[in-house]
């Protein structure tokens, strides 16, 4: 089983880096092209990738449209690791173990590139023609939008900015990090969902939006753990940058045990939620969410 999910994985991943290659032209003026080639292409584990495409396996989903979505959902990321990474933000100067896009190209090249891949991501979900559904797009798109701006992921990072030395709540916390992190994984899953090409009976609907849920907050207690656990060139960015920041995190919040626990808790209620799907080809989404939440780096 493990080797099958490795197979598939690398399978997978190489399937989107090809599409993105492919996607985001160097032939754009101005030399932007190649600050968008810098941050898109060539790192990262493409896991909301993954569980896009896992998602739409599981309910024997259109296979363009799960391609086009995991490469829309890998573009929106990317974008949001070059604004992150910006003086402005968190000013950060390593990313997947290069410079970051600011670093590399100067900010205001690196701003136009992440404002660039956030369009492009849309236009990869709203083909010409009629090979995807015109409805299928649409609610595509809408997941995706709403996962990445107010009420998902930037308005976390607003949370997150305006969080800085202030001592929060677990709830508090708990909310910053599903709009931040954890929304961009739970419409990876949605998104997969809903490239069903027969209707998807309520219940598998709503237990795979819950298991998305439990996985993306996991991804950020564990991102939390790792940043006071893992050094730099494991992580393939700065090691510690939250404490330096005075940043709240689970690991400073509740401590290091009990951010762990939290985290096999939470992957404990994504394989739950697995389980009540009633869906039989779950195994792919059940080792992603294992993979997710014990990774060491």
């Amino acid at each position: 089983m493990a080797a099958d999910f490795a197979s598939w994985s690398l399978g997978q991943r190489g399937r989107v880096e090809s599409a993105l290659a492919a996607g985001v032209s160097s032939d754009v003026p101005a030399g932007l092209g190649d600050a968008m080639r810098y941050a898109a292409l060539g790192g990262g584990k493409r896991l909301r990738a993954l569980l896009v495409l896992a998602a739409a396996e599981a309910v024997h989903g259109h296979a363009d449209a799960a391609l086009r979505a995991a490469c829309a959902v890998e573009l929106i990321h990317a974008y949001s690791l070059v604004h992150d990474d910006l003086p402005c933000m968190d000013n950060d100067v390593l990313r997947r173990g290069k410079p970051t896009v600011h670093v590399q190209f100067g900010e205001a090249q690196a701003l136009l590139a992440g404002d660039a891949l956030q369009a492009l991501a849309f236009e990869c979900l709203l083909p010409d023609g009629d090979a995807v559904p015109a409805a299928m797009q649409a609610a595509l798109a809408r997941r995706l939008a709403r996962a990445s701006g107010a009420q998902g992921m930037a308005g976390g990072q607003a949370i997150d900015l305006a969080s800085v030395g202030k001592p929060l709540t677990e709830p508090q916390l708990r909310h910053m990090h599903e709009l931040k992190t954890g929304a961009l994984l739970q419409a990876s899953v949605d998104m997969g969902a809903a490239c069903a090409l027969d209707p998807l009976p309520a219940p598998a609907g709503a237990a795979l939006h819950d298991f998305g849920a439990a996985v993306g907050l996991a991804f950020q207690v564990v991102d939390d753990i790792l940043d006071v656990t893992a050094d730099s060139a494991a992580l393939g960015k700065t090691a510690g940058k939250d404490a330096l920041a005075d940043k709240p995190t689970y690991v400073s919040l509740l401590g290091l045990a009990p951010a762990r626990a939290l985290a096999q808790r939470l992957l404990a209620q994504a394989l739950a939620a697995l389980d009540a799907s009633g869906l039989a080809d779950t195994a792919r989404l059940r080792a992603l969410a294992e993979q997710l939440v014990n990774r060491t780096h």
